[in-house]
């Protein structure tokens, strides 16, 4: 019952597609675009990282493919790991093809727990991206509410208790863990501090309990209209939005070491 209610609810675009074909990258950014209420979501979440960087700012986004950051932080360098409409550069998250301290920050959304080795990937940020500069990215959180859905609605793994910040090698989207931002930055954060000393952690805000469930995210069809996204957003953060969120929006800042 389960697997057909799935399959029935499933967005018709890239019902029974590759996650990792680059084709699914490319639809799913149609489907973004085609949802009022999870467009909304978005607009938020890119309005957010904007407000972190002056608009003359040398910026680059990883997993850019599905996604228009682009419209709200113009200077925008678009890459992704793959090559795929409307995306600048193929760029490794473990291997940044650019040159040192030539950034003044990275973002991202839902994309660090996708990364095989995480601590490579602050190593190589710590290279491009020059003092004073910031990472800034969007990533699943882990509460109570929001490991039973990660774990009993969603197709990715979420593993709280992995020992390691690394996930098994497999395809650019299929491998992750969805609980390794929390991991590193709260239930690891002090060995996260000891072994990456150029970057410190300004600021950690959950968000989002139920929004993005609501609205079906990429992968299933549209739950709710476009005029329930104010209504929704306004009675989570009245709800203690922090307490069951399923997102936090993470802030690192480049220091001098």
């Amino acid at each position: 019952m389960a697997g057909f209610l799935h399959r029935w609810l499933a967005h018709p675009l890239t019902r029974g597609m590759d996650i990792d074909d680059p084709q699914t990258t490319a639809l799913r950014l149609q489907i973004i675009r085609s949802k009022p209420f999870l467009r909304k979501l978005y607009e938020e979440w890119y309005r957010d990282i904007a407000t972190h960087f002056p608009s003359d700012a040398r910026v680059l986004e990883l997993g850019s493919g599905a996604g228009f950051l682009k419209e709200f932080v113009p200077q925008l360098i678009t890459s992704e790991l793959f090559s795929t409409p409307g995306v600048e550069r193929v760029i490794d998250a473990q291997a940044i093809a650019m040159a040192e301290a030539s950034l003044d920050g990275i973002v991202m959304t839902d994309v660090l727990h996708h990364i095989p080795d995480c601590s490579s990937f602050f190593h190589e940020a710590a290279r491009v991206i020059r003092p004073g500069g910031r990472v800034v990215m969007i990533e699943p959180w882990n509460t109570t509410w929001s490991r039973w859905v990660y774990q009993h609605l969603h197709h990715e793994l979420f593993e709280p208790d992995a020992r390691e910040w690394r996930i098994p090698l497999s395809g650019p989207l299929s491998g992750a863990n969805g609980a390794l931002p929390w991991i590193i930055f709260q239930r690891d954060r002090a060995l996260f501090e000891a072994r990456h000393p150029q970057w410190r952690i300004v600021s950690i805000l959950p968000i989002m309990p139920f929004a993005y469930l609501l609205s079906g995210g990429v992968s299933l069809r549209n739950f709710l209209p476009g005029w329930m996204y104010q209504p929704v957003r306004f009675l989570e953060q009245r709800y203690n939005e922090a307490f069951r969120a399923m997102f936090a929006v993470i802030t690192l800042l480049r220091i001098e070491t």
